[in-house]
Order: structure tokens, then sequence, then C-alpha cells
């Protein structure tokens, strides 16, 4: 299994992490099944919601 890293699309981080989906839509980030989701990265994303990245990113790779 694969690091998430501010490059990683939202796609992948789903596929990555099981756990994903529910941590972004805690960082306010609800349309994960839309379009832009299969190109934007988790960097990307976190800019656009003004979420901390380096939280985000410890989050979505503390897979228990």
């Amino acid at each position: 299994m694969g690091k998430i890293t501010e490059n990683t699309t939202i796609f992948e981080a789903l596929q990555i992490n099981p756990n994903a989906g529910i941590i972004l839509q805690q960082y306010g980030m609800h349309c994960l099944g839309c379009a832009l989701a299969h190109g934007e990265t988790v960097g990307e994303a976190a800019g656009v919601h003004g979420a901390d990245l380096e939280e985000l990113l410890d989050k979505l790779n503390d897979v228990e």
C-alpha cells in the first residue's frame, strides 16, 4: 500500500485508505464522487477547502 501525499489524487487516496472518504468529509470535502475528485490532488483540495495539509495527510496515512 502506498503513502498518501499532497500529489495523490482524491481518487487514489480513496483506493489507498478505505476511511479516506470519511476523513475528507470531516474537512469539508463532500463531493468525493464528482469529476474533480478523479484529477484533483489532496494538496489542491486542502488548499481550496482551507484545510491544514499536514494534519490531513497525517490522518489519511494513519491506517489501522
